[in-house]
């Protein structure tokens, strides 16, 4: 049976407990397989990127009318900003419906009027955000030239800039490594193994490092960064005094290159 997503993060567990570990986050809107039932309260799902865990239930919308319905609407993503309101009504002064985060999923309704797009939520209700917010929701790569989609990917990764870390996340709220590299990926229409690693049957295949260009990604053990051009990349790191999103270099001479990772680095990995 599938299911919609109906919180605007929902943690994706080891186990059906709130106690357990955090191994991923899937965000409002996406639609997932219910595989079963592990404990009163609490489903086994697979994501539509094929990473599996257990949800609450209390997150979930079960049914596969009501998602394959949900899944033929069109679809606009929450880019812009890092959090939006839905609102009841397109002023500011209207109540909130839901609260979404960056990367979560709204069915648009009509044209924009006045700055406001009026959108469908998971459960039938109605609201209004501004328009701006809003981006393309691309279920293919957004560009087929690659310096456009290589910069696509940089850019989608940057979104993420003041977020601190943590692990499991892909959200605004708190993002770790591979939650970053994924999230810049799907948001550009890729989906991409969501843990540190290249994995045979998604869409990363092994360069030389004297290959990297923006957009590729490099391996550590159990970490992974985005290579976005001059010496440079991005990652999200629990490493104290960063604690999040940062960037450094691999260029000995620049004040921001960090010593221990390039020595580590195990493998690089292209889209292109």
């Amino acid at each position: 049976m599938k299911a919609i997503v109906n919180a605007s993060v929902c943690p994706l567990l080891s186990a059906p407990t709130r106690e357990s570990t955090l191994e991923d986050e899937v965000l409002y809107g996406m639609v997932v397989d219910i595989l079963e039932e592990p404990a009163p309260g609490w489903y086994r799902v697979r994501t539509h990127y094929r990473y599996e865990g257990i949800v609450p239930a209390k997150d979930l919308i079960p049914g596969d009318e009501a998602a394959e319905r949900w899944e033929a609407l069109p679809k606009k993503v929450i880019r812009n900003k890092n959090f939006c309101d839905v609102l009841s009504a397109p002023k500011v002064q209207g109540w909130i419906l839901a609260n979404l985060a960056r990367g979560c999923l709204v069915a648009p309704e009509g044209d924009p009027e006045k700055g406001w797009q009026k959108v469908l939520l998971a459960d039938g209700r109605t609201g209004f955000l501004p328009e701006g917010i809003l981006g393309d929701h691309y279920t293919a790569p957004v560009s087929r030239q690659e310096q456009i989609l290589r910069q696509a990917l940089v850019d989608a990764a940057m979104l993420y800039r003041g977020t601190h870390y943590r692990w499991g996340g892909k959200s605004p709220m708190g993002i770790d490594c591979s939650g970053l590299v994924s999230m810049a990926y799907m948001l550009c229409g890729i989906l991409i193994y969501r843990d540190a690693d290249i994995r045979e049957g998604f869409p990363i295949h092994q360069i030389p490092l004297d290959r990297i260009k923006p957009g590729d990604l490099m391996f550590f053990p159990g970490h992974v960064a985005m290579y976005i051009g001059d010496g440079r990349y991005c990652h999200s790191t629990a490493r104290s005094g960063d604690n999040g999103f940062t960037v450094n270099s691999l260029d000995p001479n620049a004040p921001d290159y960090r010593a221990d990772l390039p020595k580590m680095i195990t493998q690089v990995g292209s889209y292109f």
